[in-house]
């Protein structure tokens, strides 16, 4: 039996114009994956990513660290949704910069409403695909690593919508429920599946044994 581990990416650049460019935090929450890894004798089989800048960035700082990764296959169905274009399409309004606590929560409350509606199909954001493409794309990466990998590890660096998607896919949960893991998952942290060939199984989720230390309280981050 083999594990697929996926990894959120590193903190990026919320609120700034280019949101898709990992933080210095960033950058050093997937050096300390890489460096926790490669103590521990960890290796990998194969390497999936989505097509962000933010997802490469990750695994290149994973593999400062951590050499010896096999060449990453890039997978758009492992791509995050459009948070921008989702809370766009039910406050077409300008909204204040979420530079406040107030305004920070107020911003996720927005997407996780329009999250919901999107889900349900009541709302079209502009530039992305439906729920059920969307969903169907992340279920076509566990397919093919339950079928080609399922006596392997791997490693795929994603983002919280496709990762909360593919744990709620295991789970056998309501995709509203995915929205609650969604909004649960830390920069940098691993959530595991066990592979076999007829199913996977979720081992752990939302974790950082990376950043155990207490000096390395200020690297966990949400956004």
């Amino acid at each position: 039996m083999g594990t697929l581990y996926l990894v959120r990416h590193g903190q990026a650049s919320f609120g700034a114009a280019n949101y898709d460019e990992l933080s210095g935090r960033g950058w050093n929450q997937a050096r300390h994956l890489g460096a926790h890894w490669q103590a521990h004798g960890q290796c990998f089989d194969a390497v999936f990513t989505g097509t962000l800048k933010r997802h490469a960035q990750t695994l290149a700082g994973i593999a400062e660290t951590l050499p010896g990764l096999p060449p990453a296959t890039a997978v758009p169905g492992l791509n995050e949704y459009d948070s921008a274009a989702l809370i766009r399409a039910i406050h077409p309004g300008p909204l204040e910069k979420a530079d406040t606590p107030e305004r920070f929560r107020a911003h996720f409350r927005l997407l996780c409403d329009a999250l919901a509606q999107w889900m349900a199909g009541t709302i079209s954001p502009e530039g992305m695909p439906d729920w059920e493409q969307f969903s169907n794309g992340v279920h076509g990466v566990l397919e093919q690593v339950r079928q080609g990998h399922k006596d392997q590890d791997v490693l795929v660096v994603s983002s919280g919508g496709p990762i909360s998607t593919a744990v709620a896919q295991v789970l056998g949960v309501t995709p509203e429920v995915g929205i609650a893991l969604n909004m649960r998952l830390r920069n940098s942290a691993i959530s595991e599946l066990s592979v076999s060939a007829r199913r996977l199984m979720l081992q752990t989720f939302n974790t950082l044994p990376h950043l155990a230390a207490p000096e390395d309280a200020g690297l966990i981050t949400h956004a």
